[in-house]
């Protein structure tokens, strides 16, 4: 196993910006940094079911059936969409924004949770990224359920780690972003980076 690499390719993996990034940075505006860190650990725990799926064979199965895979694709493209004009909704609407709460308050709740969640399981890079990235990194011999469940959990974790980093520092100068003009700026900012990714993916072949 060539640890080290996979390190440094898991590090610019999950330090690229993304669908998970702008929806973490989304979410933390909304509801302060509770809802930032929930969101960092929907996309975390997303990533734990394909490491599953990727250790027990079940990822290589899915990216072989056509059908299957493109009706992901096709779902997972519609859930950004429809979070990206959300956004731009509450930029051109302030009215339909969600009431943004002190750090005291109630913001998203469980739900970041399950937008961080539903993002990270529609998105079919992810599937084929486990199911062609881990088997890399372990030797033909050792290639087991144990040392593809060990790489996926060391890069949960760093990608944890890494979103919970954004959502903090976007909760530390929160009351900068949240001026009127900023925020709105920010929500049809990130509204159109998830509605493009969204039709990115449904357009792109693999």
């Amino acid at each position: 196993m060539n640890f080290a690499a996979f390190l440094g390719i898991s590090i610019l993996v999950i330090v690229s910006p993304g669908q998970d990034t702008a929806l973490t940075i989304r979410n933390t505006l909304v509801g302060g940094r509770k809802d930032g860190i929930a969101t960092a650990a929907g996309v975390s725990t997303g990533q734990l079911t394909w490491t599953i799926a990727t250790s027990a064979g079940l990822a290589a199965l899915l990216t072989a059936s056509e059908p299957i895979f493109t009706a992901l694709k096709l779902a997972g493209a519609a859930y950004l969409v429809y979070l990206g004009l959300q956004a731009l909704r509450a930029a051109i609407f302030p009215r339909s924004r969600p009431v943004i709460r002190s750090p005291a308050g109630r913001g998203l709740g469980r739900g970041a949770y399950v937008q961080g969640l539903l993002s990270n399981l529609g998105n079919p890079k992810m599937v084929v990224f486990f199911s062609s990235l881990l088997p890399q990194f372990v030797a033909r011999g050792s290639l087991t359920f144990a040392s593809l469940l060990l790489l996926g959990l060391i890069f949960c974790a760093m990608t944890v780690i890494w979103l919970t980093g954004y959502a903090v520092v976007v909760a530390r100068v929160g009351d900068v972003l949240r001026r009127d003009r900023v925020r709105r700026a920010l929500e049809a900012t990130t509204g159109l980076v998830l509605v493009g990714l969204g039709l990115r993916i449904a357009t792109e072949r693999r």
